[in-house]
């Protein structure tokens, strides 16, 4: 290289490279010594600000750290306020919430109505001058002097609430209480309280206050399915809310906190107290004199007698949550806001479902300690007939056939015996009932015995818990290794339900075969219309067409709706339907067979009877009944042969009235009796089954349950020894226990995995 460059040419590079290497020596020395300099002229700059001593620590250093934690306290309000701000996001948001949905049952016939249909007839000025002060009195009487949050009613709230030890007075003022109605829900978190409180101070800076006022005032919701203080005038006291007095006025202004409670025509006494807190209200604010407010004290509001006008309101209230979210699938451009809705309800079956629960309870509630049940009656399209989700709408809105998730028990049984069939399992396929352990979890059967071999439909007419646990070992394909054998058989029982049409979350835990995870009793019933779809799954659904308001098609779910999905093939269906009969007809569901109607379904009944169940289905109807507590406490050993299962019965005598009977694939049309008692009749002269009721549940003494186990031993014993001697063939399945002979109850296991104590067995 040192040949090639002329030696004149490598000097003048040398010099160049260093000429540029002391340049930059040079500005970084200069550059350097100048901001050196600058810090120092700086520092005597500031020196002449310098605060020492008491001076500093008693102002400098708090201006400073107040300084740094506002700025902290800006960006933590920026990021809290943008998701509250996202709800305004809709350039048309005070219509938003506009929604109003007139509906009507399956054949037309108005049955309610839900959401807001506004009467903005009646200017602010026109309401009475009691009704604005009892309303302001009540909810906020500073209402004219905040910017939307009421600093001094909200520390007043939490002072008074923290001395309570719970809450007593609300803190939300109305301009909060409005943008929780505008934009947000009813849920309790913190997350909605900051969104309420920044949306209130956004709708300060846009409304008036008089705007605010008018529009808390209609949008309200104020109990018996209305909203304003208008439709609550109407509804409670048949006249315009200008005309009420200031009795009906305190009454109505008591709504606004807990308006189904306190509403009048569901409990008078709790709305005249109510309208006695809100007078004194009146006083304590000022608005009004004792004298003046005595006269309402003395001659307390009268509202109409609405008792006899019972709307299926957890049907409504459910049907309502679907016509939203339908509506959200509607194009943006379409503006239409109030709805006729057909619905797919049967009221004459669903006041049959709402009184079979009713009866049930009243006699035999107290002797089983059961206080609440649920039940969904669909056609096999899934459109819901009937619902019933508590026993009193006015004393809980809580939807128990919706939103409560409760274990099924042995009813989750036939999707682990539909995941078998799938597998390679036969109606006939014997399984040998006996001891299996997954780990340190060993299921047992009631009364800790066995049956030995026994064919799959004998398993589920009695419910046998080691079955199932047994197939679910059996479809995992891993004859190496049990347990994870056990949970790819899980796996693909989960599998099945969901095909069914099971969303609920279904936790992989060994005991899941035999129903220990939750359902809702809607997914459960409609989930069994598969059986009789020929394994078709359907979707749960109220609204049959929507129209305007006008009388225009906007949706009808034959055409618009989700299609039915091929979940299982059509000969599985068929077996499970024919094996699911046998439960009925001689197993733990004796109670819900239905005279010359083809019936079929499964029992459920979980630890400590805290659940009962009966799922079943027709050829028409698919129905499931859920018996229980709300806080889980156990029943008087109440199994889901007994009131779930008359209940069952008695809802679908009458669905099925006037009704072409269909026949099930694997099961036929039905006869007058079941198979096993007509032949016995047949042998030996008339024979009269048992006309089954509920009544009290049995008391049966520890001694008395172990003389049965050992009979039940006995009678296994000597099954087996006659079917050794009067063949040379090997043994052959052991044959179910007769009708008449004792029922065969469902059982929960008797271990729990990594040492937790099992729960006690379980019986249907």
């Amino acid at each position: 290289m040192r040949q090639i460059v002329p030696p004149q040419l490598q000097r003048k590079i040398r010099h160049w490279m260093l000429d540029f290497d002391a340049r930059i020596d040079s500005t970084l020395f200069s550059s350097g010594k100048g901001a050196r300099e600058l810090y120092e002229r700086f520092s005597m700059f500031m020196d002449r600000f310098y605060v020492g001593r008491w001076k500093r620590w008693v102002f400098i250093e708090p201006m400073s750290e107040a300084a740094t934690i506002g700025l902290g306290g800006l960006l933590l309000m920026l990021a809290l306020a943008v998701p509250a701000f996202r709800e305004t996001s809709d350039d048309d948001w005070l219509k938003k919430s506009d929604l109003a949905v007139t509906f009507l049952d399956r054949y037309g016939n108005p049955i309610g109505n839900r959401g807001i249909k506004h009467n903005d007839s009646i200017p602010l000025e026109d309401f009475p001058d009691n009704l604005i002060k009892a309303t302001l009195a009540t909810e906020d009487r500073r209402f004219y002097d905040h910017f939307g949050i009421d600093i001094a009613g909200t520390t007043r709230a939490l002072v008074t609430n923290a001395q309570a030890g719970g809450v007593r007075q609300g803190g939300s003022s109305i301009t909060q209480q409005l943008a929780k109605n505008l934009f947000l829900s009813n849920e309790r978190t913190i997350e909605r309280k900051v969104k309420e409180a920044f949306l209130a101070i956004w709708l300060e800076t846009r409304l008036t206050k008089n705007e605010i006022l008018k529009l808390y005032l209609d949008r309200a919701y104020m109990g018996g399915g209305t909203f304003g203080v208008d439709g609550a005038a109407h509804f409670y006291f048949n006249k315009s809310a200008r005309d009420v007095n200031l009795a009906e006025s305190a009454m109505l202004a008591g709504l606004f906190k807990a308006p189904t409670k306190y509403a009048p025509h569901i409990n008078l006494p709790a709305a005249r107290a109510r309208a006695n807190v809100v007078l004194d209200n009146l006083v304590d604010a000022g608005f009004m004199t004792e004298g003046q407010v005595f006269g309402a004290r003395r001659n307390p509001a009268i509202a109409v007698d609405r008792r006899d006008e019972n709307s299926p309101n957890y049907y409504l209230d459910w049907a309502f949550d679907e016509m939203r979210r339908l509506v959200d699938t509607f194009p943006k451009s379409y503006a239409e806001r109030v709805f006729v809705v057909r619905t797919a309800i049967d009221m004459t079956v669903q006041r049959a479902a709402e009184a079979a629960v009713e009866n049930q309870l009243r006699q035999f509630g107290r002797d089983y300690h059961a206080t609440q049940a649920g039940t969904v009656v669909a056609d096999l399209d899934g459109g819901v007939r009937a619902m019933v989700g508590g026993r009193d709408y006015g004393a809980s809105q809580f939807n128990r056939a919706v939103d409560a998730m409760r274990q099924p028990g042995s009813s989750f049984k036939p999707y682990v015996y539909t995941a078998a069939l799938l597998n390679g399992f036969k109606p006939s396929s014997i399984v040998v009932d006996g001891p299996v352990c997954l780990g340190n979890w060993c299921p047992q059967n009631y009364g800790h015995s066995y049956s030995g071999s026994v064919t799959l439909t004998q398993a589920i007419t009695r419910s046998i818990n080691v079955v199932p646990v047994k197939l679910s070992i059996a479809i995992g394909s891993n004859p190496k290794n049990q347990w994870d054998a056990a949970k790819r058989g899980r796996g693909k029982i989960v599998e099945v339900a969901r095909r069914f049409g099971i969303k609920a979350p279904l936790p992989d835990t060994p005991s899941l075969p035999i129903g220990s995870v939750e359902v809702s009793v809607l997914e459960h019933a409609v989930a069994y219309a598969t059986f009789p779809n020929k394994g078709k799954s359907v979707t749960p659904h109220a609204v049959l067409e929507v129209r305007t308001a006008t009388g225009d098609l906007v949706w009808r779910f034959d055409r618009d709706g989700r299609k039915p999905l091929q979940a299982i093939p059509a000969s599985v269906a068929a077996d499970m339907s024919g094996m699911m009969s046998h439960v009925v007809s001689e197993g733990t569901a004796r109670r819900a067979r239905l005279d010359g109607i083809p019936t079929a379904g499964k029992t459920g009944t979980t630890n400590a009877y805290r659940d009962a169940w009966f799922v079943g289905f027709t050829g028409n109807f698919t129905c499931a009944v859920w018996y229980g507590n709300d806080d889980y406490s156990p029943t008087n050993r109440m199994t889901g042969g007994s009131l779930p299962a008359q209940t069952w019965h008695d809802i679908m005598v009458v669905a099925h009235q006037g009704v072409e009977i269909k026949e099930i694939a694997g099961i036929g049309a039905g006869t007058k009796l079941p198979a096993p008692a007509a032949s016995a009749a047949m042998a030996g002269g008339a024979l009269k089954l048992p006309d089954i009721k509920p009544g009290p549940p049995p008391i049966l003494t520890k001694r008395g349950a172990d003389i049965l186990v050992r009979v039940e031993k006995l009678l296994d014993e000597a099954g087996k020894t006659a079917g050794k001697t009067s063949s040379s063939e090997a043994p052959k399945a052991v044959k179910p226990l007769s009708s008449s002979s004792v029922a065969f109850p469902d059982s929960f296991a008797a271990a729990a995995p990594d040492g937790v104590t099992a729960p006690a067995p379980r019986k249907n």
